[in-house]
């Protein structure tokens, strides 16, 4: 299985940009080769667009960015989302026992991938690269 971060993600909700549809296609190529996402990367897409929404006044401003969170919705319900679940939540404990040096969130995405021994996309290789065990490959790199 493919899990995609964040960043590939962020790409696929652009058809059109220059690291988009070369990601687009490699996906497709993969036949029968499930591919997800993790609700901590959902987590992430939807702070983001809440935060973008509350930095605005309340009323007109905000009607674009609310159309944004929408389509945001209809593109992650075509999605497997992953769970953070118990598995998952003692692989993070664990990992932060063995006292793995990258960010909070970060750390749960890897913990997620690592309970399925899944290969994950992102572009963030410096960081994941230090999560023992954790296949990371970025293909926006090899675009």
């Amino acid at each position: 299985m493919i899990v995609l971060d964040t960043d590939h993600l962020s790409e696929l909700q652009h058809p059109h940009s220059s690291r988009g549809v070369p990601l687009a296609e490699r996906l497709q190529q993969q036949g029968d080769r499930p591919i997800a996402t993790t609700i901590v990367t959902a987590e992430e897409q939807l702070r983001g667009r809440l935060a973008t929404i509350n930095k605005r006044p309340a009323g007109p401003e905000q009607v674009m960015h609310y159309t944004k969170l929408i389509k945001l919705l209809e593109f992650l319900a075509r999605w497997l989302i992953l769970p953070f679940d118990q598995r998952a939540a003692q692989r993070f404990h664990d990992l932060r026992a063995a006292k793995i040096r990258i960010g909070t969130m970060d750390l749960k995405i890897a913990a997620i991938v690592l309970t399925h021994q899944w290969t994950l996309l992102s572009a963030n290789l410096r960081d994941f690269r230090l999560v023992p065990g954790l296949s990371v490959e970025d293909w926006l790199a090899e675009a």
